[in-house]
C-alpha cells in the first residue's frame, strides 16, 4: 500500500505473509500510527511477543483465544483487546477470521516486510 494512499480496497491490496497461516494487508499507516488487518487460518498461532508500541484491536471474523500477561479470554467476532507497550501477548485461531490491529506509533518493523 502506498502510504500517501487515502483509500483501502480489500480486493485490491497486497496480501502479505506474516507466519504459517497468517497473512496481512495494510489498511493505513504514517509516521504516528498504523492499522493492519490481519488474516488467520484454523489454528494458526499468533506466538507471544511484545513491543514498544500501543495496540488496540478488534476481531473482525472468527474466533481466537488471546492470552495477555497471562491472561487468556475466548474473544468472536465484535470482542477486542488493548496492550500496553511491551506487554507479552499472543493469540490462537479457533475459528478461521481476521483481526484490525492498531498500533502507535507505526510499526517500522512491519514496513521492513513490504516487498
Amino acid at each position: 500500500m502506498d502510504k500517501n494512499n487515502s483509500f483501502f480496497f480489500e480486493e485490491t491490496a497486497k496480501t502479505y505473509t506474516a507466519g504459517k497461516g497468517i497473512t496481512r494487508q495494510f489498511i493505513g499507516y504514517n509516521n504516528s500510527i498504523m492499522m493492519v488487518k490481519v488474516m488467520f487460518e484454523k489454528d494458526a498461532v499468533g506466538t507471544a511477543h511484545t513491543h514498544p508500541h500501543t495496540q488496540t484491536s478488534y476481531i473482525n471474523s472468527g474466533k481466537f483465544e488471546v492470552t495477555i500477561n497471562g491472561e487468556t479470554n475466548t474473544l468472536q467476532a465484535g470482542d477486542g483487546f488493548f496492550v500496553e507497550p511491551n506487554v507479552l501477548h499472543g493469540c490462537v485461531c479457533i475459528e478461521e477470521g481476521a483481526i484490525i490491529d492498531v498500533f502507535a506509533p507505526c510499526r517500522e518493523d512491519f514496513l521492513q516486510t513490504i516487498e
